[in-house]
């Protein structure tokens, strides 16, 4: 996972990005690996960080890049 030392979040920011991870988790098929989640952690941690606060933004921005990240 890349360095997220100097992030800080509220309370409340944590809980919409663990629910927008928990939900774009919950679309990807089975098997789901492990690398996926870290991506999918790593966006929601650097759109969060960039001020986003939607959580179906977060969920669906996150997915976007997996998918844009996935070889063909």
């Amino acid at each position: 996972m890349k360095n997220f030392a100097n992030a800080a979040f509220s309370p409340e920011v944590i809980d919409l990005m663990t629910i927008a991870l928990d939900a774009a988790v919950a679309t990807l098929p089975e098997p789901v690996h492990s690398s996926h989640v870290n991506a999918l952690a790593e966006s929601i941690l650097r759109t969060a960080g960039a001020g986003e606060r939607d959580m179906g933004n977060l969920q669906r921005i996150a997915l976007m890049e997996l998918q844009l990240a996935r070889p063909n």
